[in-house]
């Protein structure tokens, strides 16, 4: 138990850096933007750069965005019916939604890693007048998948550990 504590603290730590690295992409995204539009319609002078940057950062906000969230329980649910179910019917549910979670994710880190070697092989950058490269972008996708799912899993030990200890404390108060 000690080593889960220990692992559920190390995922915690991850996810809240990815929040965190969120929270700069957004800064950034938000600076460059207004800049991008100032020096275009203000100055008439266009920049090259900023809105390809501004959207990888906006591909890297949504990876690691979607980290945080989940760990922070952040993501909006069906609250008409779930909000009124105990807390071992909740974790019932979202045991079961694990499997689908768990495709779409296997699917990401596996299409995502197949792009990202054949983006590093052929050492991609944008079709641009100033070539950015696109393949660090392409393999932090599949990266942040790989964190996404320790992020499910956690999630997914707590609710068998509360489905456990549920089900023993109406065992023991059906027996007393």
């Amino acid at each position: 138990m000690k080593i889960w504590n220990q692992t559920e603290k190390i995922i915690d730590a991850i996810a809240e850096l990815m929040g965190r690295i969120g929270w700069i992409l957004i800064l950034y995204c938000m600076l460059f933007g207004v800049t991008d539009v100032f020096l275009r319609y203000v100055l008439n002078r266009p920049s090259l750069w900023i809105s390809t940057t501004v959207q990888f950062a906006m591909v890297l906000t949504a990876c690691v965005g979607g980290i945080y969230a989940l760990n922070d329980n952040a993501f909006v649910k069906l609250d008409l019916f779930y909000a009124n179910f105990s807390k071992r019917k909740k974790a019932i549910c979202d045991v079961i939604t694990v499997v689908y979670t768990g495709m779409f994710l296997g699917v990401l880190v596996w299409k995502g890693h197949t792009a990202a070697m054949l983006s590093w092989k052929m050492k991609q950058v944008t079709p641009t007048s100033i070539p950015i490269p696109i393949y660090p972008l392409k393999i932090f996708i599949p990266i942040a998948g790989i964190i996404m799912i320790l992020v499910v899993f956690k999630k997914l030990v707590r609710d068998i550990m509360v489905i456990v200890s549920e089900t023993r404390r109406e065992k023991s108060g059906q027996e007393s």
